[in-house]
């Protein structure tokens, strides 16, 4: 240390930087000396794993290096990390069979070839640990319980470490098929013409892939009057598992239209459904009933705690228009009328067999579901006051998103302070 202070200061001492050259650079020789060593010595010393990251591969195995193999680099790990990338490569394995199986059945054009990449079976993986309870996340809080002649409605909502809140549903239908369900949920043409989904007001079919059943779709839905509209790019795809339905609906990138201000682009969107027979609330003991469990959540560039808010006062009011809409499509297709594309793709689905749930089945998690606590009125009604106030001044306001993100960033911090009281 001494002989580097030393350097330093005959280094500072030279009047010119001619004279200083030869003093830096007998500083900076023993410094590299030490860096060459240090290589030298970790050479030496290096791991097996990163000597076959520069090794050159022999001629007989240029065609798969080492570094390129799965099984080297599980090798490389603990064993308890290794039993979750088995897991994986099962499911991965399953997802090459099936599209083996597609191949076979027909052949793909290019747009299937992306569409399976964007739903695949890791999605169906995802949503089966869904409804069976085994994804792992957190506890579901009960929020919501009505119900209507035909039609019985519950709700949960849980709040995940990152990412907006997610929710639950389960929708009971009485006196309806699976197959119908699905095709009413499927179908487009009939969410904008009969107005039972009024949020829908523009779509349209980007890909489509008669092999598969995926779809590529454009939708813009409309929002509260504070809130412009949304714009979605989804891509969707249903499998059939036993006796159910298993349709899956996310975000997906796409270049070729190009982002706006007005809608604004929604890239984080997951709405899914398993579509099963139950037996019926009236107790004939007959499966003349059908249940719609979906998983919903979305960025919406909303603060979470006013989309909380906007999505526990509204749902009731969007969810029993879904009952008469049901019953309007069955007596479209009781009289004959034709059925729409988007209807006749959601028909073309894909067949799972029972050997992909049992390779599922060994590596689940539980997830539980509990009540939601009830919280004292007066301190429901004050979050409504503070949050309601904070909307009408944002709404007020003019003076561009920075300022709205401000005040609902204070209201929301009021409102987190409130509960901790």
């Amino acid at each position: 240390m001494g002989y580097v202070l030393s350097a330093v200061a005959r280094v500072l001492e030279q009047p010119t930087a001619w004279g200083a050259a030869p003093e830096m650079a007998l500083l900076a020789g023993p410094l590299w000396a030490a860096v060459l060593l240090g290589l030298l010595l970790g050479w030496a010393w290096r791991p097996r794993w990163a000597a076959g990251l520069v090794a050159a591969p022999a001629p007989a195995a240029a065609a798969q290096p080492p570094f390129a193999t799965l099984g080297f680099w599980k090798a490389q790990l603990p064993a308890r990390l290794r039993a979750p990338l088995g897991s994986a490569a099962a499911v991965r394995h399953g997802e090459e069979e099936e599209e083996d199986e597609v191949s076979v059945r027909g052949g793909r054009s290019s747009e299937a070839g992306s569409e399976e990449l964007a739903v695949g079976k890791r999605d169906l993986a995802n949503l089966w640990r869904l409804v069976e309870g085994r994804d792992g996340g957190p506890a579901w809080i009960k929020m919501m319980d009505r119900s209507l002649p035909t039609m019985t409605y519950q709700a949960w909502r849980r709040d995940a470490q990152t990412g907006p809140p997610q929710y639950q549903s389960s929708s009971i239908f009485e006196d309806a098929t699976p197959e119908e369900v699905r095709d009413f949920f499927g179908d487009d043409e009939f969410r904008v013409s009969n107005k039972w989904d009024d949020m829908l007001v523009y779509h349209k079919t980007l890909e489509e892939c008669q092999t598969t059943g995926t779809m590529k779709v454009h939708w813009v839905r409309k929002f509260p009057f504070f809130c412009s509209d949304r714009e979605y790019i989804i891509a969707r795809r249903i499998w059939k598992l036993g006796g159910a339905y298993y349709c899956v609906t996310k975000g997906i990138p796409c270049s070729s239209i190009p982002r706006r201000n007005k809608p604004r682009r929604v890239d984080l969107y997951y709405s899914s459904w398993c579509i099963r027979a139950v037996e019926s609330r009236r107790g004939n003991g007959g499966s003349t009933a059908c249940e719609v469990l979906l998983f919903h959540h979305e960025d919406m560039g909303i603060p979470y705690e006013i989309a909380k808010l906007g999505i526990r006062q509204g749902m009731w009011g969007c969810v029993k228009r879904i009952e008469p809409g049901l019953r309007a499509y069955q007596q479209a297709r009781a009289a004959g009328e034709p059925v729409s594309r988007s209807a006749l793709m959601a028909q073309i689905n894909t067949k799972v067999g029972d050997s992909f749930v049992r390779s599922l089945e060994s590596d689940s998690d539980g997830s539980e579901t509990v009540e939601a606590e009830e919280k004292p009125a007066r301190n429901r009604v004050a979050r409504f006051l503070v949050l309601g106030g904070a909307v009408a001044l944002a709404c007020t306001l003019d003076q561009g998103l920075l300022t709205k993100a401000l005040i609902f960033g204070v209201a929301r911090k009021f409102v987190g302070q409130r509960k901790a009281l």
